[in-house]
């Protein structure tokens, strides 16, 4: 038995007993109404993000932004009256280079898309494509970061954990905010790109591995462990870990990690029917290329982002080329026209499926980079990065498809009408959702943050208004 010698120490442990009663409280409130939706700003048009991230900056110049005459031009200096951009690694002076795409227009809109994305050309009437983009991130570190978190340096919420945040969790048993990348390795930043930043650490996103059979590695309990005695074991980790954060509530990771055991343990129940994908018919996994060598990693990705999404699970971030393989300073050619080849019918079959399972009409589907590429080349055959002006698209989730939205200059290089910014375009999802960039606030040291820093609007053109 503990002698309490001095008042302080009686205060001290009846304090941390106290402490633990009360986190035990938050923890077993946030299981009962984990299910339920916070309060949106206004009437949503989306439940749940798919967000196709293309790591290294895709050529909208090659892919949906189609520039006749940077061809006319091709081998030449850059005109006069086009000012050079500020980029990473570009040379100085160096000439235009040709963009020898086949263009056609698709489907009853028109919308041009060229010959390395096929699939995704037959879907351009639910596509909204953004031409206008630009962006503050000149390098991959600073590019990403800003598409993730809105400024192109570390320390802010990413678009995720705000969602998480604003909107909470529509399934008590999976997590709310889940990224999948395509390799084995992470993307430039790694795990800050889908962080909390200043808020608490329960809002950032679960990484899963991608690709394999296990997407969730150690969801399952040991062989020869029976549940009682993982019961048991949980139980008294928790009460270690509520123990030592009792003492220490300025550390949001302790009370992240405490939630997480008991996430991790309702999951194991219904993750492992979520990310079965060989209980979809071999007709649905051939319409994400899952049967083609080439397509069958992104095609697994995106059907695995479907089966969580209509499971619940708000945000789902696909990495495409994990470790800014989509940079293509040199040999464009051939290092495009392989990517656009392992995204191009998953993101397409991921649209088509929605679709027909009449999902796509609450599921918004964004696919884009960091930033785009230069009319001007590099190394002879290759594009630097292009801050200025750059393309992405959204389909689903209240989004007016067959439309393209802003435009660049005639060599593609800056957007120069109805140019969206990166918190513009941050601003739109959040709308689309059903939140107010400007309404949606988290009080820290003091000052209200949101989620766009004081700036940004909603292009209500992305919804026909």
């Amino acid at each position: 038995m503990q002698t309490l010698s001095t008042r302080r120490k009686l205060l001290e442990v009846s304090g941390m007993g106290f402490g633990a009663l009360v986190l035990d409280l938050m923890v077993r409130q946030q299981t009962a109404s984990a299910a339920e939706v916070h309060l949106s700003h206004h009437v949503a048009t989306a439940k749940s993000i798919i967000w196709c991230f293309m790591e290294g900056g895709p050529s909208h110049l090659d892919l949906l932004d189609p520039k006749p005459l940077l061809n006319k031009l091709a081998g030449k200096p850059l005109p006069s009256g086009f000012r050079e951009p500020i980029t990473a690694m570009g040379e100085k002076g160096a000439p235009l280079l040709a963009a020898p795409r086949i263009w056609k227009q698709h489907g009853d809109s028109g919308l041009w898309a060229s010959e390395w994305i096929p699939h995704i050309a037959t879907c351009m009437d639910d596509i909204a494509v953004v031409r206008s983009c630009w962006t503050n991130g000149i390098n991959h570190a600073g590019g990403v970061c800003q598409m993730n978190t809105c400024i192109n340096f570390a320390g802010r919420p990413s678009l995720g954990a705000w969602v998480n945040y604003g909107l909470g969790s529509a399934n008590a048993n999976l997590p709310s905010f889940v990224v999948i990348c395509d390799s084995s390795g992470r993307p430039v930043n790694g795990a800050r790109n889908w962080g909390s930043g200043f808020m608490p650490a329960t809002w950032q996103g679960v990484h899963l591995a991608g690709g394999g059979d296990e997407p969730i590695p150690n969801l399952n309990s040991p062989k020869g462990s029976s549940p009682e005695r993982q019961s048991a074991r949980l139980d008294l980790l928790q009460k270690f870990n509520r123990s030592y954060a009792a003492t220490r509530p300025q550390q949001s990771e302790l009370d992240a990690r405490l939630r997480s055991y008991e996430l991790a343990f309702r999951m194991q129940a219904q993750a492992p029917v979520a990310v079965d994908l060989q209980a979809e018919t071999a007709e649905t996994q051939q319409l994400y290329g899952m049967d083609q060598k080439e397509t069958q990693l992104f095609g697994r990705n995106c059907l695995l982002a479907r089966r969580l999404v209509e499971r619940g699970v708000r945000f789902v971030q696909l990495y495409s080329g994990t470790g800014s393989k989509w940079d293509s300073h040199s040999a464009i050619e051939a290092s495009h026209s392989r990517l656009c080849k392992s995204m191009d019918k998953p993101v397409a079959g991921l649209i088509k499926d929605l679709k027909q399972r009449g999902l796509l009409d609450e599921t918004l589907v964004i696919w884009g980079g960091e930033f785009g590429r230069t009319p001007m080349s590099e190394k002879g055959d290759g594009r630097d990065h292009n801050p200025t002006g750059f393309s992405i698209f959204m389909a689903g989730g209240g989004v007016k498809g067959g439309q393209a939205i802003g435009m660049t200059d005639d060599l593609g290089l800056y957007a120069v009408e109805d140019k969206m910014h990166v918190r513009d375009i941050h601003a739109s999802i959040l709308g689309l959702m059903g939140l107010d960039n400007m309404q949606l606030t988290y009080n820290h040291k003091g000052r209200p943050e949101r989620p766009t820093i004081n700036e940004g609007r909603f292009n209500r053109k992305l919804i026909g208004t």
